[in-house]
């Protein structure tokens, strides 16, 4: 959630945040009166237990017919403020219904608009000029022995496949890559959980316009997590973290599953849009003044990654109807796709600023020992729709495909996956 103060100081800015996004602004106006008298019943209810208080204290010193006039006074006052009270929290969950369902105030320099409005920052690379027909990942994929979107099928339905072979090899030396790099640098690499309870779900703003896409238990009511981010915004809920040595990193690896709802007819061929994939996802708490320059860090880890593996990419500044419920602003590397001849998103990193700390109550200290609430920020370092670009980009004429050297490692020194059919 946005910091109410904002809604009341800067009015403007929050509902020129909702026209960059396409949304609708009024919900400002509505969420102002609310504010209103939300503080007015807290002020009433307040100044009527103080005087409730007060009251206790002449009764106590009173006696005969003053004592018996002060109780029914005070009687009466209790009548009062029990109204207060239920005016009060009834005024605070209709603010708090419409505050949570507002979503961050997008970065200023973030482009306005939908999903076609990004603006490019930059291209790395030169998409490859094949002198054959390159063949799609489902094809090389399925003559490598390395996956299975047929029995993917008819073992779990539609956008499941089986990882198979070298397949399951180059996903793993591919996060184990991406694990190794995360450590390098200073994160903590984590195992998550990938069932949460909802008010984790809630917290990271998953359950709002992106609800969806979220796999429920509910038998358990517990959530099925579509990136760690969301099960590491949780691992500091209700704490108050040091931040004192600068800001704090996690790589969480872990399964993760999307319902992929609305997307009939889209990417139905091969593992590009799918249910179930595997990701290496960085998590950072910092305080909010260091956020920008933490989420350029985050979008340069995610570009050397992309180096490793040697694919053409582009960077874009996702514009602001296209970002999620918590982002201020959004960055995205998109690998070139050969056969599609499009660059296609690989990993995203958000700049969540205060969003998600504010719902699960995730604060640091100040200079002056303050609590105050931290900044969160997210970034994909690697994750199975990977092996599309890779195998694409990397095939040869004879239907094998080159390990980029820095997975090598990791797949026993192999340079080549040579095709078993």
């Amino acid at each position: 959630m946005i910091d109410p103060r904002i809604l009341r100081e800067e009015p403007e800015t929050v509902r020129a945040s909702q026209r960059a996004r396409g949304e609708d602004e009024s919900i400002v106006d509505q969420l102002i009166e609310l504010d209103e008298r939300r503080r007015s019943a807290i002020a009433r209810a307040d100044s009527l237990r103080a005087e409730q208080k007060q009251l206790g204290k002449s009764i106590g010193k009173a006696d005969g017919d003053e004592r018996e006039t002060l109780l029914a006074q005070g009687k009466d006052l209790a009548a009062q403020v029990k109204s207060a009270e239920s005016e009060q929290s009834a005024a605070e969950e209709s603010f708090g219904e419409l505050h949570a369902k507002l979503p961050n105030v997008v970065h200023p320099e973030a482009p306005p608009g939908g999903e076609d409005d990004f603006v490019t920052l930059k291209h790395a690379g030169t998409p490859r000029e094949f002198d054959f027909t390159p063949a799609d990942h489902l094809d090389l994929g399925e003559r490598l022995g390395a996956l299975s979107t047929e029995r993917g099928a008819k073992v779990s339905g539609a956008r499941f496949y089986f990882l198979t072979g070298v397949g399951a090899q180059l996903q793993l030396a591919l996060l184990n890559l991406a694990a190794a790099q995360a450590v390098e640098n200073g994160f903590q690499l984590m195992i998550p959980p990938v069932l949460v309870r909802p008010e984790i779900m809630a917290g990271t703003g998953f359950l709002g316009e992106h609800a969806s896409e979220v796999y429920r238990l509910e038998q358990d009511d517990l959530y099925l997590v579509g990136t760690s981010e969301v099960s590491l915004a949780g691992y500091h809920s209700e704490e108050i973290i040091d931040l004192s040595a600068g800001p704090v990193r996690y790589a969480g690896w872990s399964t993760c599953f999307r319902r992929e709802a609305g997307s009939y007819g889209k990417d139905t061929r091969g593992i590009i849009r799918v249910h179930q994939f595997d990701k290496v996802e960085m998590f950072v708490f910092c305080r909010p003044e260091e956020a920008e320059a933490e989420h350029a860090r985050l979008l340069a880890w995610e570009e050397e990654m992309l180096g490793k593996v040697e694919l053409p990419y582009r960077v874009i500044d996702v514009a602001a109807g296209d970002l999620g419920t918590s982002a201020a602003r959004k960055y995205d590397c998109e690998a070139w796709v050969p056969t599609q001849g499009a660059y296609r998103e690989m990993t995203s990193t958000s700049n969540c600023t205060t969003f998600q700390a504010r719902r699960l109550n995730t604060r640091y200290r100040d200079a002056d020992g303050k609590p105050q609430l931290a900044a969160t920020l997210n970034g994909t370092l690697a994750t199975t729709r990977w092996i599309v670009a890779i195998l694409e980009n990397h095939q040869q004429d004879d239907g094998s495909v080159r390990v980029p050297a820095a997975l090598r490692p990791y797949l026993g020194g192999k340079e080549l996956l040579q095709p078993v059919s």
